[in-house]
């Protein structure tokens, strides 16, 4: 089965993106490069489509800067990469070697992850403790108000 090449037009309707974000991507390194026809064109497969909604989904959930995406999907890139050779590995002291990069690997995207999800509580407190304020004042202007003949 051959892979479909599909041009910017196709994976911009597929993955949700503009093509100048998914140009934009690729000119920073955050998507690998595709090929391209004889004409220049870039040609992308099925992968890069997966790619693009990684990106999409640790940006918008996680709420990942592109210098934080860029640093995570490197660690995803060596995450992958290490499981691969986990798989060849056949000696039991170098699959363990692997099983530990892999460890500190996911380790380290655990670590981004709790310090995000730490940002977004912090940030979630402050707003809860202004709107209770806010409602407190909102009460004592109304008990004010009621109070007055």
């Amino acid at each position: 089965m051959t892979d479909v090449l599909l041009k910017i037009d196709d994976v911009a309707k597929q993955s949700g993106l503009s093509k100048r974000t998914i140009r934009y991507y690729e000119e920073i390194g955050i998507l690998p490069s595709p090929e391209r026809s004889e004409g220049g064109t870039r040609l992308y497969r099925q992968e890069h489509i997966e790619y693009l909604n990684r990106i999409t989904v640790a940006k918008e959930v996680l709420g990942f800067t592109l210098q934080e995406l860029q640093h995570f999907l490197s660690l995803r890139d060596s995450l992958e990469s290490q499981k691969a050779e986990y798989k060849k590995a056949s000696d039991p002291k170098e699959q363990m070697e692997k099983l530990n990069e892999i460890l500190a690997i996911t380790d380290n995207q655990l670590e981004i992850i709790a310090q995000k999800i730490h940002k977004i509580l912090s940030i979630q407190t402050e707003l809860v403790a202004l709107r209770e304020r806010a409602r407190a004042r909102v009460k004592k202007i109304e008990e004010d108000i009621s109070k007055k003949p």
